[in-house]
């Protein structure tokens, strides 16, 4: 009997050793990104009194500064929004194709693509839409003037911004490709360690400029003629005609329910919000949480489910002003319970029996998102990007920012994967205006009736499905913000026909019986499989963010 206490006792002791993990709690507002400076200063607007939009702007243009990796003004976005009183609605800011765009621009005298003209230097560049975006916000919801907004984005320009490890490691790893863009030295050819500090004093002219102007001098002033001036100088295709003619766009959202939850994500050009529609509804029928958190059947069910809403999504999706998308139909529960009718428990089902199963296409891990909710109740989330990793690696130095290398994001070829490996059709060949499709996710999640999750991520074709599993460990797994955010993911996107997994993270167990059934592995390319920015309301109405520790990102609020 001793002996039996003595066991409880010693239970008892280790359960209460199991650290609970915890994101930051605060009881008002809150901003969770990929730098703490530009967290700190949207929560800093916050505190004055603006609201979640307000803080918007103040947070994307700051990340332009601190995160320059993703961070623009050079390219482009998404965002969903959820007032207080449950309005909903979306913003799309994504880049544009130039006007002198054709569909077969990328391709030589043979037709093949051509290497690197879609992805290096001035030909990748789409028409950025990030300040477009940030004025549309502000003009429809702001409540502070906007040039007190910009004013803490300029000053840190000006002050700098101190090299993190990871920042320093990044500028190594992309350095040798940035003379291959750019004709001169740019700022980032230096060799900075962490703990330098890096002043962008010709951004904050440039923002300052954007200050007193407003939205036309990026789109129809001096900073328009010298964008244009340069894009053209490099080879590229973006005219001041272009700028001029780029204008943000309102969206409706795509919304669906999953349980005693309803998901607001993004519509079309992005696929985020119909992809994640179609996996939800695949998954929703089974039990998950009986199932188990990353376990082999747990991840055959959401792998299967990935495959066939992923070779949907290259075929059918693309910019809406071009083309018809069966939105409904795609993300009815009817549809999907058609589509998962071939699924086994007993072996894979094989990429090339699924339709569509001819093409692939990629996108770029390098995108950053934030998460809002601010002391009145409102909520946003926000993805934004330049494609890949510091874009088209071109610099504009006079005006102190890297361009875009978004139009990748086209079908360059149908039929041939983009850098990313996903494979595009027809629906999203390049047409000149025409917006690219997009892995985007920016989501909200109510639970009956009332906000519940803000959440979102970059990583390429990974956002969707690290979006899908973050919402999956706090709904089916009973985690908190910070500890879904935490776990291993792991992603399958149709084509290539293998799971994705971040390494050493699963059990070995669980990958020989995944790989015994017939299903191929790959640890080795996915260090990192999206870096989640969440906030999440507590029963008490408080708020936890949730902030990705793959990455220097800090959730800040009061």
């Amino acid at each position: 009997m001793k002996r039996l206490t003595t066991l409880f006792v010693l239970s008892l002791l280790i359960l209460s050793c199991k650290k609970e993990v915890k994101g930051l709690i605060v009881e008002k507002a809150m901003v969770v990104s990929a730098r703490e400076e530009a967290s700190k200063i949207g929560a800093d607007i916050l505190k004055k009194g603006g609201n979640a939009f307000d803080a918007m702007v103040a947070t994307e243009l700051a990340l332009a500064v601190a995160y320059p990796y993703a961070g623009n003004i050079g390219g482009g976005g998404f965002m969903v929004y959820r007032k207080n009183d449950g309005e909903i609605g979306a913003l799309d800011y994504r880049e544009k194709a130039p006007l002198a765009a054709h569909e077969t621009m990328y391709l030589d005298s043979l037709g093949n693509v051509i290497k690197n003209k879609s992805t290096l230097g001035a030909t990748a560049v789409g028409v950025p839409g990030t300040v477009a975006g940030v004025y549309a916000a502000h003009k429809r919801f702001g409540k502070l003037p906007i040039e007190e907004i910009i004013q803490p984005v300029i000053e840190l320009a000006k002050r700098g911004v101190v090299v993190t490890k990871k920042q320093e490691k990044r500028i190594k790893k992309y350095q040798p490709n940035f003379p291959k863009a750019n004709k001169d030295e740019i700022l980032f050819d230096k060799q900075w360690k962490a703990g330098d500090t890096i002043k962008y004093n010709a951004l904050a002219t440039t923002l300052t400029r954007i200050q007193k102007n407003g939205r036309d001098e990026f789109y129809k002033g001096e900073t328009a003629k010298k964008l244009a001036a340069f894009l053209q100088d490099n080879g590229g295709y973006v005219t001041e005609e272009d700028l001029a003619k780029y204008e943000a766009k309102w969206r409706t959202p795509i919304t669906f329910n999953y349980d005693n939850l309803r998901l607001i994500s993004m519509s079309p050009p992005s696929s985020g919000g119909i992809c994640l529609a179609q996996i939800m509804n695949a998954v929703e029928p089974y039990n998950l949480h009986e199932l188990g958190h990353n376990t082999v059947k747990s991840i055959q069910v959401i792998t299967e489910a990935e495959r066939r809403a992923y070779a949907d999504r290259s075929f059918f999706l693309g910019d809406p002003d071009f083309v018809e998308i069966p939105v409904e139909t795609l993300i009815s529960k009817e549809y999907t319970k058609d589509r998962m009718n071939n699924f086994s428990f007993e072996k894979p089902t094989k990429s090339s029996e699924v339709s569509h199963g001819n093409i692939q296409m990629v996108e770029s891990d390098e995108t950053t998102h934030y998460s809002i909710v601010d002391q009145f109740g409102n909520a946003v989330s926000v993805t934004t990007t330049l494609n890949g990793a510091y874009g088209s690696k071109l610099y504009c130095t006079e005006l102190g920012f890297f361009l875009n290398n978004e139009m990748d994001d086209f079908s360059s070829k149908p039929g041939v994967p983009n850098m990313f490996g996903l494979i595009g059709a027809e629906a999203n060949k390049i047409v000149p205006e025409k917006r690219m499709l997009s892995s985007m996710t920016p989501t909200i999640v109510e639970k009956e009736g009332n906000l519940y999750l803000v959440v979102g991520t970059p990583g390429g074709s990974t956002i969707i499905t690290s979006v899908l599993q973050t919402i999956l460990n706090v709904h089916e797994y009973n985690m908190g913000m910070q500890e879904a955010i935490n776990q291993p993911r792991f992603h399958h996107q149709w084509l290539p026909d293998v799971i994705k997994m971040e390494p050493n993270s699963f059990d070995p167990k669980v990958k020989d019986k995944l790989k015994s059934l017939g299903y191929e592995l790959d640890e080795t390319n996915s260090p990192v499989i999206g870096k989640v920015e969440g906030i999440m309301v507590l029963p008490n109405g408080k708020l936890e963010g949730g902030a990705d520790p793959r990455g220097d990102d800090k959730a800040v609020g009061f």
